[in-house]
């Protein structure tokens, strides 16, 4: 069977069979997101207290656990995409340094860092929340840190909507449009001036997010992740920035 040949290698089954479950596993992630980010939360503003409870306690949590594994997945899978391909052999090198390999590279910077917001901010932080809802429908007394839990949550929650726009767009870019900036290795200066374009703007979106460039209500946090509108619109400014300064004109 063809599918079972050439295992191994740019094109071959392994790195097919991986994208077919990289690209199931970021639809569900992804839409989960904006399910949260678009949906829930909106709703949650205009509901009761006891709405809002059971819908956490029996809807919430549910969602999460599909979009936490899924995020899971779609890191996991997306390593051994690279695993599987020839970039990863005698051409490890070269292959970072062309227009594809940067471009893959800002792509799953942006990924990792979702992937890292979600275990690490998003699903530590919504269990408090939610456990402090079974508490209180349980008879109990509210978690006293669960108010306080909400707001990196909600924060890192945006910030990967906010950074799904460019990193999906790196994603199809790799393949599709990158080779018009060139096939083989990039001028040093080159490289790094438009990296260091792409590292500024995803720690301005990160660190905003964690509440480390002037808090959780710092101006320009409050801007990009307050309402769900806003975020998509910095979004595509964070995109047209990289790809306005870092590919029109430093690298075209």
């Amino acid at each position: 069977m063809e599918i079972f040949s050439d295992w191994m290698g740019f094109g071959g089954a392994g790195e097919m069979l991986m994208r077919w479950g990289h690209y199931l596993a970021g639809v569900c992630w992804i839409g989960l997101l904006y399910y949260f980010n678009f949906v829930q939360t909106p709703a949650f503003t205009e509901v009761s207290d006891s709405t809002r409870s059971e819908a956490l306690r029996h809807i919430s949590w549910r969602a999460l656990w599909w979009f936490r594994f899924a995020a899971l997945l779609t890191f996991a899978t997306g390593v051994l995409i690279l695993g599987f391909q020839r970039a990863l052999g005698s051409d490890f090198d070269v292959y970072w340094t062309t227009p594809q390999g940067l471009s893959i590279t800002m792509g799953a910077i942006f990924a990792t860092t979702m992937f890292l917001n979600v275990w690490l901010v998003i699903w530590p932080k919504q269990q408090i929340v939610i456990g402090s809802a079974r508490r209180v429908a349980e008879g109990g007394e509210p978690d006293p840190d669960a108010a306080a839990a909400g707001k990196p949550a909600a924060r890192a929650s945006r910030a990967n909507t906010l950074m799904s726009i460019p990193m999906l767009w790196y994603m199809g870019f790799t393949s599709h449009f990158a080779s018009r900036f060139g096939s083989g290795e990039l001028e040093s200066s080159d490289y790094w001036g438009a990296f260091i374009v792409f590292i500024v703007v995803w720690l301005f979106i990160e660190l905003s997010a964690l509440g480390k460039l002037g808090g959780y209500d710092a101006p320009q946090a409050k801007l990009m992740f307050d309402d769900h509108r806003n975020t998509i619109i910095a979004g595509f400014v964070a995109w047209a920035v990289l790809h306005v300064i870092a590919w029109e004109i430093l690298l075209g």
